[in-house]
C-alpha cells in the first residue's frame, strides 16, 4: 500500500464495566457492557471497515469488549494487547499508533476515557457531516467509537492531521 492512500483509525472505548472489589485494571464488563459490545461490533462491520490490526489495552474490560465486538465482524484482525494503552494520555496513544507498521491500512484502538475522546478531538482537524457535532453532544460514552482518516505513514500521525469521518455511540 502506498503511504499516499488514506488510512483509517477507529478509536473505540470499552463497553460499560462493573465495579466489583478488584483493581481497576481487572474490572470486568457489566451486563450492559456485554450487550453493547456486540452492537458496536455490528456497527463497525456495517461500516465496511476491514481491520488489519487491533491494538487493545490489557485491562479486562477492554479485552472483553474486543472479544465480543470482533465476533460480529467478517474477519478477525491481528490483535496486539498493549499495556501502554491503559490509562494513556493522547500523546502516549499517538506514540503507540506511530509504531504501527506501514503495511497496516485500517487499525482499531480499544482503550479508555479520557484518552480516547481527547485523542479523537486532538487528531481531527476537520470533520465530515455532523460527526463532530454528534461527538460534542454525546461525549464518548462506553462502547462509543470514532472513525478518523489520514494520509501518510503511521509515524506522521499527530494532532490535526486527521479527519473525523464518523462517530457512533450506543443509545442509553
Amino acid at each position: 500500500m502506498s503511504v499516499a492512500e488514506p488510512r483509517r483509525i477507529v478509536l473505540f472505548r470499552h463497553a460499560k464495566a462493573d465495579w466489583p472489589q478488584v483493581s481497576d485494571h481487572e474490572r470486568p464488563l457489566a451486563e450492559r457492557g456485554r450487550r453493547d459490545a456486540p452492537v458496536a461490533g455490528r456497527k463497525l462491520a456495517d461500516a465496511g471497515i476491514s481491520f488489519d490490526l487491533a491494538l487493545c489495552s490489557t485491562a479486562t474490560r477492554t479485552r472483553e469488549t474486543w472479544k465480543l465486538a470482533v465476533q460480529e465482524m467478517p474477519e478477525r484482525p491481528k490483535t496486539v494487547y498493549e499495556e501502554r494503552i491503559y490509562e494513556a494520555s493522547p500523546g502516549e496513544l499517538i506514540a503507540v499508533l506511530n509504531e504501527t507498521p506501514d503495511d497496516v491500512h485500517d487499525a482499531v484502538l480499544i482503550g479508555h476515557n479520557p484518552g480516547v475522546q481527547a485523542l479523537s478531538e486532538i487528531l481531527a482537524a476537520d470533520a465530515e457531516g455532523d460527526a463532530r457535532q454528534r461527538l460534542n453532544r454525546r461525549g464518548f460514552p462506553t462502547a462509543a467509537f470514532s472513525v478518523l482518516t489520514f494520509t501518510g505513514p503511521w509515524k506522521s500521525l499527530e494532532p490535526g492531521t486527521a479527519t473525523l469521518v464518523d462517530y457512533w455511540a450506543p443509545s442509553e
